[in-house]
């Protein structure tokens, strides 16, 4: 299983799941692009602009290097759209997706933080605008320790390697219409948290139109389900990938 994170986080969002799913599984933990314990190759160096094909690729490298032909992706917040990608590109690499705070569509308000953010992001410092963005996506106080997840993190990000993910904005918008047309036809288990207000409304659609998606809903959860709910999460995630023809549809928990 190779697990997916998401913006301005690190493969140690996942410290919750780890010990379950290596019971179980054999588990890779990616650090994507400038995060983590990931070092910029010489070419991104002098790359001012990331886009989510080179950005997939990279992930693609890594398992060609493992040698590793097909996996079972889970994937968190922007994480999701990294795997989405890539099964679009490579799907006989994709054994499964596991989408955890699918991002899928930007309503009104998603589209407004963005634009703010474009406006604003070479005056203010990228770690007030991060605080800002965690605190609109999740704002109740059961998502803190979410927040100060991410937001620790990102610490750990420059100014410049912020800046250059975020300019990824300006090529969503196509590639979450594809993803919401297209269907892979690939199993795929949607876990969103019932709180996730900006992003839950264009899942629940996705799923009624995509005939091998599921939807799992948490109950009383925000945007980053495997580290506010990691019990629920761990358990139906298992199931369901340890069976992919396990049927949820939509299901709250």
């Amino acid at each position: 299983m190779t697990f997916v994170h998401g913006a301005g986080g690190s493969s140690s969002i996942w410290f919750k799941q780890v010990r379950e799913f290596k019971k179980r599984f054999n588990v890779l933990l990616l650090d994507l692009r400038g995060h983590g314990k990931s070092k910029p190759s010489l070419k991104d160096a002098f790359n001012d602009k990331y886009t989510f094909d080179a950005i997939t690729h990279d992930i693609v490298e890594v398992i060609d290097h493992l040698k590793i032909n097909k996996s079972h992706f889970v994937g968190i917040s922007l994480g999701t759209i990294l795997i989405r990608n890539l099964a679009e590109k490579h799907p006989q690499r994709v054994e499964s997706m596991v989408m955890g705070g699918a991002i899928m569509q930007l309503d009104i308000r998603s589209r407004i933080l963005i634009r703010l953010g474009n406006l604003f992001k070479s005056v203010i410092p990228y770690l007030w605008l991060y605080k800002f963005f965690a605190f609109i996506i999740m704002p109740n106080k059961n998502h803190r320790e979410s927040r100060s997840l991410f937001v620790r993190e990102a610490k750990k990000l420059y100014q410049k390697e912020f800046t250059r993910w975020f300019r990824l904005t300006s090529e969503i918008n196509p590639l979450l219409r594809l993803f919401r047309v297209v269907d892979t036809k690939i199993p795929t288990l949607y876990v969103m948290g019932g709180e996730d207000y900006l992003f839950l409304p264009a899942v629940e659609k996705i799923v009624k139109n995509h005939t091998a998606s599921n939807l799992l809903t948490i109950d009383k959860c925000g945007h980053v389900v495997n580290v506010e709910q990691p019990h629920i999460f761990n358990r139906m995630v298992i199931a369901y990938v340890s069976d992919t023809n396990m049927q949820f549809t939509e299901q709250t928990i």
